[in-house]
């Protein structure tokens, strides 16, 4: 397997997490700013968390997983800079 594409990956959910708090801490008072913030956290951590299992790996080694978490990804950063 690949190891620097699962290093990839692993970037993009630590990214999504870390925008995802980062996001919770300065909007502190927004209504609805948890809801917004685990948006961004829960796809981060599942990710993440499939970079550690096996399967998780072999999913993410496909050419369709790879262009919906380039996708999803990119559509919850910029989500994440809009709202």
């Amino acid at each position: 397997m690949n190891m620097q594409r699962i290093n990839n990956f692993r970037m993009g959910g630590y990214l999504l997490l870390a925008v995802g708090l980062i996001n919770l801490r300065y909007q502190t008072g927004k209504t609805s700013v948890l809801a917004h913030s685990l948006l961004l956290v829960i796809p981060g951590a599942l990710l993440l968390a499939s970079t550690f299992t096996s399967a998780g790996k072999g999913w993410l080694h496909t050419k369709a997983a790879t262009a919906m978490v380039i996708t999803c990804g990119g559509l919850l950063l910029i989500y994440s800079f809009i709202n």
